[in-house]
């Protein structure tokens, strides 16, 4: 006759305080001293003099009226946004169909695909804005191209030193960070919802336009403001490829904290570009919950 036994419940997995600390402790330190202390600094600058002290006693909003009163930042600012939103734009249009390849159509290639897709980040970020002044310039690849084949006699500054540059090659840069989160949000698409669309005799367009793009769109959102962040700051493209007309407001800012030496103002402008940047997230993440309350 079996006996049977009665399963004893497992003792459940608590987990000391002093452990949680320990676990806790060397992220809450880098993420004080590296993130919210510097940012912190940041802010307090801003409201400073440029008095050759740091850490003096008087504080002034004097940088942060010259931001809001002086066009020349607002002028700046707005191109910055402009050519940030450009880039984005360009970046995810032409990312978004890698991605869907790769989530629907790569099969055994997949891996090998996205080693490709990561291979730019094995090379350094100014070496490929570097390759891309060469592809442009007066003398360079493109220019030597147009010429071979006919099509004009002489070269043309219309490449280099001009917002498009600034545009083309921040897009090139940044594919892979708009890639791989929209590739993420479609591979997560359950493939049933597809078959059920076929099933309902939806065509491919149709399935695509009602049950892909919709679902996908929080890749889309991810992508679209991993990109804007960092370039709207962008000062590295500007200063290789864009001319007087490519400034952006990073340029100034780097300025600042070099040749002008004036760190407070320097602080100022970066503060409200934040602060511009914090706008834009709000909306993103609006934009977002919109999205998802509607799947």
């Amino acid at each position: 006759m079996s006996t049977i036994v009665a399963a004893r419940p497992l003792p459940e997995n608590r987990v000391s305080p002093v452990f949680r600390f320990a676990m806790l402790l060397p992220g809450g330190l880098v993420t004080f001293f590296l993130i919210l202390f510097a940012l912190g600094l940041v802010v307090f600058l801003a409201f400073r003099g440029n008095d050759g002290s740091l850490l003096g006693v008087g504080l002034t909003a004097e940088n942060f009226l010259t931001v809001a009163t002086d066009p020349l930042y607002w002028t700046v600012t707005l191109r910055s946004l402009v050519i940030a939103g450009l880039v984005t734009l360009a970046t995810v249009v032409t990312a978004y169909p890698v991605a869907y390849y790769l989530a629907f159509h790569a099969g055994r290639r997949r891996n090998l695909l996205l080693f490709l897709v990561t291979l730019p980040f094995w090379t350094s970020y100014l070496l490929r804005v570097f390759a891309w002044k060469i592809v442009l310039a007066y003398n360079g690849v493109l220019n030597s191209a147009f010429i071979e084949t006919g099509l004009w006699s002489q070269p043309t500054l219309a490449f280099l030193n001009t917002p498009a540059a600034v545009v083309v090659t921040l897009a090139h840069a940044y594919a892979p960070f708009a890639i791989l989160p929209i590739y993420v949000a479609l591979d997560t698409i359950p493939k049933s919802l597809l078959e059920a669309a076929s099933d309902l005799g939806a065509r491919p367009f149709t399935s695509f336009r009602r049950v892909v793009l919709p679902n996908s769109m929080p890749g889309v959102l991810a992508a679209a403001l991993v990109v804007f962040v960092p370039t709207v700051g962008d000062y590295v493209t500007p200063a290789m490829v864009g001319g007087p007309a490519s400034t952006m407001i990073g340029t100034l800012i780097q300025s600042q904290f070099g040749k002008a030496n004036d760190w407070p103002f320097g602080a100022a402008l970066s503060v409200c570009v934040m602060l511009v940047i914090l706008c834009v997230v709000l909306v993103t993440r609006g934009a977002d919950r919109r999205f998802g309350s509607r799947r």
